[in-house]
């Protein structure tokens, strides 16, 4: 086992920025390390992750879910969640699963950008893997009333059952947004922008001053925040945050430092002037 080899899996993974972030991080702290993408299809994730003999790995779509079976030890917010997005290597070689894209949404929400999560009304648009550990988190951190809109409404369904809380979390169909009222935590959690789809969301969801969040960034996220700029949100994020902060929480578990993530955000909003929320 190489102690300094690490990896993302994921399909596509070639778009990853995984590993000029971990590597800025190494920079930082001093530590040397390889971390790579290697693109893993479904079919053959399981053999090519038997195969990598790194320290540590990071699982991105469509995997996220279905490494739990592969890992001998799972945290309790990923079991939780049901995904994992965190593999370290135990001593023994068996795999530690762990989910860190909670964390990196709520620090990147609360900490980076000081917005208060707590007693918000939240709408989740989406009930993927992405979606689950959104929910989990933004519970977790205070926010009071969550509903969850899907186009496949059992999706929905299962997650609001997974979830457990039925005075906190409710359901309703795509077909009920221009009636379901608005809200101040709107967050994008669908693959709408990864398909070059539209959403097609009315402006009566997003209440005063509400916040809305697209957990993509760049052009995948350009659509929904420009929807949310007509719609007058009053606050419009990308996911580029989340996605350095759960990453920096992967690198503290792996080295047991976490970086500064400020000089990494700062260098990649810079090259994504035109989607910037900031």
């Amino acid at each position: 086992m190489s102690d300094s080899t690490y990896a993302v899996f994921g399909h596509p993974v070639e778009h990853s920025l995984s590993p000029r972030i971990h590597a800025e991080f190494g920079k930082q702290l001093g530590i040397a390390l390889a971390y790579t993408a290697i693109d893993a299809p479904p079919q053959t994730f399981a053999a090519q992750l038997r195969a990598f003999d790194g320290r540590g790995a990071n699982v991105t779509l469509p995997n996220k879910q279905s490494v739990l079976p592969l890992c001998a030890e799972v945290s309790d917010f990923a079991r939780r969640v049901g995904a994992v997005n965190t593999l370290t290597r135990r001593l023994d070689k068996h795999w530690r699963g762990d989910n860190t894209d909670g964390a990196g949404l709520v620090r990147d929400i609360t900490q980076r950008h000081g917005l208060d999560l707590r007693e918000r009304h939240g709408l989740i648009l989406g009930a993927g893997g992405a979606a689950r550990a959104a929910a989990f988190a933004l519970l977790d951190a205070g926010v009071a009333q969550l509903t969850i809109v899907n186009r496949t409404p059992e999706r929905a369904d299962e997650l609001a059952d997974a979830i457990g809380e039925p005075d906190r979390v409710h359901t309703r169909y795509w077909a009920d947004l221009d009636t379901i009222g608005n809200f101040d935590l709107i967050v994008n959690a669908t693959s709408a922008g990864h398909a070059h789809e539209a959403l097609q969301l009315p402006f009566a969801i997003v209440a005063p001053r509400a916040l809305c969040y697209d957990l993509s960034y760049g052009l995948v996220a350009s659509a929904f925040l420009a929807w949310a700029r007509a719609a007058k949100a009053g606050y419009v994020h990308d996911g580029l945050g989340m996605l350095i902060e759960q990453a920096a929480e992967s690198f503290a578990i792996w080295h047991g430092q976490r970086p500064d993530t400020d000089p990494v955000y700062a260098e990649l909003r810079a090259e994504l002037p035109l989607h910037a929320s900031d």
